[in-house]
């Protein structure tokens, strides 16, 4: 007991170093001088390369695209398997908030910031101008254990790639929620890091940026199975609480009153 007292405060202090030297670095934008990584690999590949042909993959991509072909969508929900869920664990918030904004849940489960490159690319956002799009992406390359500058600069080829294919729309950028049940969660601190750089690709105005990650954990940092029973994926409570934080932002940018 006496050890384990005295390794948590060396144990803070690290994870302090982490976030403050990630804090000190910009997003790469520049493609010539930064080497080329797995997190924004350039999204111009065969659909074997982003989904190895996986067969309900496949098929959502397609019903997305189907979506956007229709048109008449307002608000896109843009990102992996916590924002599909949206359609499971999330569906009576989302009935509740979305279902009458003409919102579309572009989430994918399994996707990493790559993987939403390449839907952008390939028919995601053909037909449609939404007034607005919600961001969350990342956590898959965190678990994966991409390093924080990796993690970010996929995250800003996204919200580059989205401000040249849909530039009237508006971006909310929220940074990827916590997971792990402690704070000091290797992916947890990695994501932490990636969020203090690719925050600053928000201009105010365009990109938004948001942290709602403190309204999923205890004060201690822990994070209680009722909102995330696998320390990842929210349940109806975590939704709910989603939904409530960004609803401010989101009338603003639907134009609400």
């Amino acid at each position: 007991m006496t050890l384990i007292n005295t390794a948590k405060p060396f144990l803070i202090l690290f994870m302090g170093w982490l976030v403050f030297s990630a804090c000190d670095r910009s997003p790469s934008t520049e493609n010539s001088s930064a080497p080329e990584h797995s997190a924004r690999i350039p999204s111009k590949q065969p659909v074997s390369w982003a989904y190895k042909n996986d067969g309900w993959q496949l098929r959502r991509h397609a019903e997305l695209n189907e979506i956007a072909r229709r048109g008449d969508v307002d608000l896109v929900f843009l990102g992996d398997s916590i924002t599909q869920r949206w359609e499971e664990a999330g569906r009576d918030v989302w009935n509740k908030y979305y279902a009458k904004r003409k919102a579309a849940n572009f989430g994918m489960d399994g996707d990493h910031t790559q993987h939403v490159l390449w839907r952008i690319e390939h028919g995601n956002f053909e037909g449609i101008h939404p007034k607005a799009i919600i961001l969350l992406i990342g956590d898959n390359n965190s678990i994966a254990g991409e390093p924080a500058q990796e993690i970010a600069d996929g995250v800003v080829a996204v919200v580059k790639k989205l401000r040249e294919k849909v530039p009237e729309s508006k971006i909310l950028l929220l940074a990827i929620f916590p997971s792990g049940e402690r704070p000091e969660s290797p992916q947890r601190v990695r994501a932490i890091a990636a969020n203090a750089i690719f925050r600053k690709v928000a201009d105010g105005r365009m990109i938004r940026y948001l942290d709602i990650g403190e309204r999923f954990t205890n004060r201690d940092g822990t994070i209680s199975k009722v909102i995330m029973p696998d320390f990842d994926h929210l349940s109806p409570t975590g939704y709910g609480l989603w939904a409530e934080a960004i609803e401010p932002v989101v009338k603003d940018l639907l134009g609400e009153k």
